[in-house]
């Protein structure tokens, strides 16, 4: 005598079979399984969850970072020597990874949905093993060499803070569906208890996050001080040869108020404007001078560094992206620029009346002008003929001497110090980093009649924040796109950002109050079942051959003692005519 099960219908599943197929290649109906997440499967779950939130804050960085591209690529060339843009092999593997591990978090989210078990495919757990890894030791490689650049995080919170709550709060939100869903379906109480409290102590977290956001462009509008004057750092480095004279000029173009520029001086004392040590990465000194391109740009006299081109590399390197907008005349320009004294800046700027601000590099004890460094500058800002109202004078040595041969410099400083020490040394000016001053900071050296330059300020949005923070002037590489920022991104009265806030907070409570209601209305008339077996009833088996044909069927039989049935006794006993 043989046993049999009742007849079987199954439906095609085609979008559960491509979920469980792509996340644990289960592609076949009897792979699938209802029954719990191993403990195995639910660490690698946590796995994959912590990698998308590492990644997230990852992709977020460097996002923000945009700001800092051309210095961390700077940090590249001191180490191995050669100029490249290293964020693009950076921000491709970013942007490859964290789609990959964001896909498998939809596909791990829609696994909860549908109750199918976890169960991540081991290609995929090597996927998200080498996606962690890579991640984690980009954290620890900035970390060593560019540490500086997390403080970019906070700072852009403010501009983005209020806009990642809303979306935050939007997600979870929306996570409600499978939370009441996984609630309404389970039969444990304990389970149920702990998913409700935990999902519930998320979302009212997301409701009082903003009493910890703060902003400075949360304010009244009628307080908004004037707009940041723009200095051009090393000109228009974007377009144009840094430290050149037609960087200076294009930035000029772009109505900035002044001109900043780093400054070395030559052998035979003459101050001349180069950023790096040496001049590999902005002359052809390796094709002049082959055998002395590893020397100090300091070790040149001054007619040695006339015979060089400052422009050709510029062309060669393209280091921002922006050769292919230039005209033909352009490049041909570009192509004939050399190494720009101090002097000539000077003059520039005394003809523009535009403010020189200029970072004086000491040279090498071995130098000839290693004592007379600050004067031999001061003699070149005197012999300029430029009004020293315009000049920011940064060193810190012999600043008192200074005071009395040029009082009329702008006495700057290039570190953040106390109120008391500011005053003493007559200092009426900083320049710092942006990442150096809080709003509060800038605030209160407003009060006390001391104005703040900050650098190096490329983007609107970190260029916004710092307008309603109080910045007095910016320096940036990017004259030409804070050109085009008139007014502030976004300005939000106070009163405003709360009802935001509130009106957001209650339409998010409705929404999850309703998911959950729907979800329990909806599943308090269903028993359990398996969604891909439906057992067909005593009436169901009556129907019509016509009715029959259309489904697919599927005998399952088993065995029982010696004997093994036919698939003739199978349809007897069930009435059919064989």
């Amino acid at each position: 005598m043989v046993k049999h099960q009742p007849l079987q219908v199954y439906e095609r599943q085609l979008c559960l079979s491509c979920i469980t197929g792509i996340y644990g290649c289960r592609w076949k109906r009897y792979q699938r399984s209802h029954d719990d997440t191993t403990k195995w499967e639910l660490l690698w779950s946590i796995i994959l969850l912590f990698t998308f939130c590492l990644l997230l804050v990852w992709f977020y960085f460097w996002w923000e970072a945009h700001n800092d591209y051309n210095e961390f690529n700077w940090f590249l060339y001191n180490r191995s020597g050669e100029w490249s843009d290293g964020t693009v092999p950076i921000l491709a593997t970013t942007a490859a990874g964290f789609t990959y591990i964001a896909f498998l978090m939809v596909l791990a989210l829609c696994h909860v949905a549908l109750g199918q078990q976890l169960n991540l495919h081991w290609l995929h757990k090597i996927g998200v093993t080498a996606a962690l890894l890579t991640t984690v030791i980009g954290v620890i490689s900035v970390n060593q060499t560019w540490g500086q650049e997390w403080d970019v995080i906070p700072i852009s919170l403010q501009a983005t803070g209020p806009f990642l709550h809303i979306g935050a709060l939007a997600a979870v939100t929306a996570l409600s569906w499978i939370v009441a869903g996984q609630v309404a379906r389970s039969e444990k109480t304990m389970f149920q208890v702990v998913v409700v409290l935990l999902y519930l102590s998320v979302l009212l977290g997301l409701y009082v996050v903003p009493l910890y956001i703060s902003s400075p462009c949360i304010m009244d509008p009628s307080t908004l001080k004037q707009r940041p004057d723009v200095i051009g750092h090393q000109g228009a480095p974007m377009l144009a040869p840094e430290n050149t004279m037609w960087s200076f000029q294009r930035a000029l173009q772009m109505n900035v108020t002044g001109l900043e520029a780093d400054v070395a001086i030559s052998v035979d004392g003459v101050p001349f404007l180069m950023h790096d040590l040496t001049l590999r990465r902005t002359t052809d000194v390796g094709k002049v001078f082959p055998d002395r391109h590893m020397e100090d740009a300091s070790s040149f006299n001054w007619t040695d560094l006339r015979q060089l081109n400052a422009g050709q590399w510029f062309l060669k390197d393209d280091p921002f992206w922006t050769v292919h907008t230039l005209s033909s005349s352009e490049k041909r320009l570009i192509a004939n620029q050399s190494v720009c004294s101090l002097e000539q800046l000077l003059r520039l700027a005394s003809y523009h009346n535009s403010t020189v601000v200029f970072r004086l590099r000491r040279p090498p004890p071995e130098h000839p002008c290693y004592y007379s460094w600050i004067n031999d500058t001061l003699q070149a800002v005197q012999e300029s003929g430029v009004p020293q109202s315009l000049v920011m004078w940064t060193p810190d040595e012999h600043r008192a001497q200074v005071r009395q041969l040029a009082p009329g410099l702008i006495q700057t400083s290039v570190e953040k110090r106390r109120l008391k020490r500011l005053n003493l040394d007559g200092i009426s000016r900083l320049l710092l980093r942006y990442n150096k001053a809080s709003t509060q900071e800038i605030g209160n050296f407003s009060q006390s009649n001391i104005s703040i330059t900050l650098y190096t300020i490329n983007e609107p949005w970190l260029y916004s924040v710092l307008w309603c923070s109080g910045v007095s002037s910016v320096s940036s590489e990017a004259s030409h796109i804070l050109k085009k920022v008139p007014y502030p991104i976004w300005l939000m009265r106070p009163d405003e950002y709360c009802l935001m806030w509130v009106s957001v907070d209650l339409i998010s409570f409705a929404v999850v109050i309703g998911i959950f209601i729907f979800q329990k209305y909806r599943t308090s008339g269903m028993r359990s079942y398996n969604p891909e077996q439906i057992m067909l009833s005593a009436a169901a088996v009556r129907r019509s051959s016509r009715d029959l044909n259309v489904m697919k069927e599927k005998l399952i039989f088993s065995e029982v003692g010696n004997g093994v049935g036919s698939a003739e006794e199978l349809y007897e006993d069930n009435g059919y005519d064989y």
